[in-house]
This record gives structure tokens, C-alpha cells and sequence, in this order.
């Protein structure tokens, strides 16, 4: 069973510029992400990647194809079906963190729930625990400022898992931080997907897509090839275990 069904994917950006031709962001790109799997989307940059993560989001629309997640397409969704959407299948970790500064840890997790519909104390019973999971319930009362990279992206993983949801999606959650910061939060998407979450993860970095299941990799705004990470490799030069596998040939 898929959480994630993408066919036929493409997005087209107009020049504002005169003459300049029209930027082809993606190019046809067709992805499932079944129940319970951790997928890496790698490539260079401008391949796509973040804008693939994107559409799969709502934040942006398809110029052609369709998106699917838990089953409910995209298309001919209004902003306010899409932001519902969100809500009930979609957790987003972005590489800068995008927390409220002026707001407690606490309540930066608790926030998604109470937007949801939840009380406030159902909310915040729920952010204590995930705050208890990923280390952090010394810090609830606190500001985001005052923690260090990796606790702040562990936070903003916190908040991205408050409803529940079905997909997990991350843009280069560990780009911002350093070795000791990116160690633990891939810990910890280890230890999620352990537990059954789904995960869809952007990255350039090989270490990091070693955790997943299964990589993709794009260039050009295509799906250039995908396969399972290789295990046990013995040249692995990876603190997360194994190397990436994924197999060679392009598909249009």
C-alpha cells in the first residue's frame, strides 16, 4: 500500500525576463512511497529536488501530472482544502528550522495541533510527549534561540510529527548543521522509521540517504535511477552504516 502516488509530474516556470525561455523545473517524474518506507531523493542542485518536495506538499502546483498522498489526489484543490490536507497527512522539516522565535519550545509543537482543532491541553499533553521522545522536555519552557542546531532541528522535527502524520517530508535536515548535529537527527529519523513512520527525504549528502530504504536520484528534472541501499558494503565509509547502491541507466 502507498502513501505516496506521483505520475506523470511536471512543472514549467514562465520568464519574467523578455525573451528568456521558460525554466522546466520537472520534466515528467513518476515516485511512489509505500507504507512504512524511507525514501532519499538525492542530485545536484537545480535537479528538481526541492521542488518535487514542494508539489508533494501543496505548496506549489503541478504544471501536469498528479499527486496522491494516503490515497487523496491534489488536483483542483483550493489553498484552504490543501492547507486541510496538510493537516491530516503531511508533516515538513525544512533545513533552516522555521520556528516561532518568540515562542516557547513547547508551544512551537503544540501550535499545528491547536490549528488542527485540538484543545489546548490536548495539544500540549501531545507536545510534552513528542518533547520526552526527542530529548527535549527540559527545555519546553524555553526559546528556541537558546538551542544549539541540533536540538532546535529535533524540535522542528517535534512539531512536523504533532498531528500524527501519514508522510514525513524533509528538505535537507541536516544542511544546516554540524557533524555532531546532523548524527543526531538522523538518529532519530532512524528511530522514527523504526517505529513505522513514512519518511521522504531531500539530500545531497551520501551518509544521510545511507539511512534510508531506498534512493532516488534525479537530474534534470527527471528520475535518472532508484534502487535499495546497499548493505554491508565493506568500503562504506559512513558514521550511519551503509553506502548507496543505486542502480545506473537513465528513464525519461
Amino acid at each position: 500500500m502507498s502513501v505516496l502516488e506521483v505520475r506523470g509530474l511536471r512543472k514549467t516556470y514562465e520568464s519574467t525576463e523578455g525573451d528568456a525561455a521558460p525554466v522546466r523545473a520537472l520534466r515528467g517524474v513518476d515516485m511512489m512511497v509505500e507504507v512504512g518506507e524511507f525514501v532519499a531523493i538525492m542530485g545536484p542542485s537545480g535537479c528538481g529536488k526541492s521542488t518535487l518536495l514542494n508539489m508533494i506538499a501543496g505548496l506549489d502546483t503541478p504544471s501536469e501530472g498528479d499527486i496522491a498522498v494516503a490515497g487523496e489526489s491534489l488536483a483542483g484543490k483550493n489553498e484552504d482544502d490543501l492547507a486541510r490536507m496538510r493537516r491530516s497527512h503531511i508533516g515538513i522539516v525544512f533545513q533552516f528550522f522555521n520556528l516561532l522565535e518568540g515562542t516557547s519550545v513547547v508551544d512551537n509543537v503544540a501550535l499545528p495541533a491547536i490549528v488542527a482543532g485540538a484543545s489546548r491541553k490536548q495539544a500540549e499533553s501531545r507536545a510534552r510527549d513528542l518533547l520526552d521522545l526527542l530529548g527535549l522536555s527540559d527545555k519546553a519552557a524555553q526559546a528556541p534561540g537558546v538551542l544549539s542546531g541540533g536540538q532546535r532541528q529535533r524540535l522542528a522535527i517535534a512539531r512536523a510529527l504533532a498531528n500524527r502524520p501519514t508522510l514525513l517530508l524533509a528538505d535537507e535536515p541536516t544542511g544546516a548543521l554540524d557533524s555532531v548535529g546532523g548524527a543526531e537527527v538522523m538518529e532519530l529519523f532512524r528511530r522514527l522509521h523504526h517505529d513505522g513512520q513514512s519518511i521522504l527525504l531531500v539530500t545531497h549528502d551520501d551518509e544521510v540517504a545511507a539511512a534510508a530504504d531506498r534512493i532516488v536520484e534525479m537530474r534534470d528534472g527527471r528520475v535518472h535511477s532508484e534502487g535499495p541501499v546497499s548493505v554491508g558494503d565493506p568500503d562504506a565509509g559512513s558514521p550511519f552504516g551503509p553506502s548507496l547502491r543505486a542502480p545506473s541507466g537513465d528513464r525519461p
